[in-house]
């Protein structure tokens, strides 16, 4: 004769409720950690397609005393926000080969 006793029904359905919310658990976790792993993946697939850095000994030319008060990067361009001779000119720049896109003189008006 066996030692174990039927559980009651309100234990039974205890449990079978208990096996359901682990294995959603278990089952979440696991998408959540193949979901992180695709992720790193796809990065590190793409890793050689971002743009070279600019070749060495390239350099970005400015006109003599000019002083820059800001720069942005946005759509592979920098742009520079340069002061001469108290004038603001904005000078535009391609970000992977710093060669000069073109300039823009801003002028206050009265």
């Amino acid at each position: 004769m066996s030692d174990e006793r039927p559980l009651n029904p309100d234990a039974e359905r205890a449990i079978a409720k208990v096996r359901r919310l682990m294995i959603i658990a278990s089952v979440t976790t696991f998408l959540a950690v193949a979901a992180v792993l695709v992720v790193i993946g796809y990065r590190v697939s793409r890793l050689g397609e971002s743009a070279p850095p600019p070749p060495p000994g390239v350099t970005a030319s400015l006109p003599a005393g000019a002083k820059v008060l800001s720069s942005a990067v946005g759509d592979h361009r920098i742009v520079l926000t340069v002061e001469v001779a108290g004038a603001i000119e904005l000078y535009s720049f391609d970000l992977d080969t710093l060669r000069p896109l073109g300039h823009a003189r801003v002028e206050r008006r009265p």
